[in-house]
């Protein structure tokens, strides 16, 4: 895991459900080894976007909103 990985991961973390923690931790490292392997793209990100919010608390969803756009301005 890379810097930004790390950095991102502990965020996402933070603001997962606690039941949730988990699935989480897989779709991150699944996320995280596609970004490495170079198949992380526009499409899969659209793709996995809806079961990244599944795993969030309510109250964190606008945050963790911002920054995935944020992120998928530079894909």
């Amino acid at each position: 895991m890379n810097p930004g990985q790390e950095m991102f991961y502990n965020f996402f973390m933070e603001r997962a459900k606690d039941d949730k923690k988990e699935e989480a931790k897989a779709l991150l490292e699944e996320g995280f080894a596609r970004q490495d392997a170079g198949t992380f793209d526009k499409a899969y990100f659209e793709e996995t976007l809806p079961k990244y919010f599944e795993l969030i608390k309510p109250e964190a969803i606008e945050e963790v909103k911002e920054a995935m756009n944020h992120f998928a301005s530079r894909l």
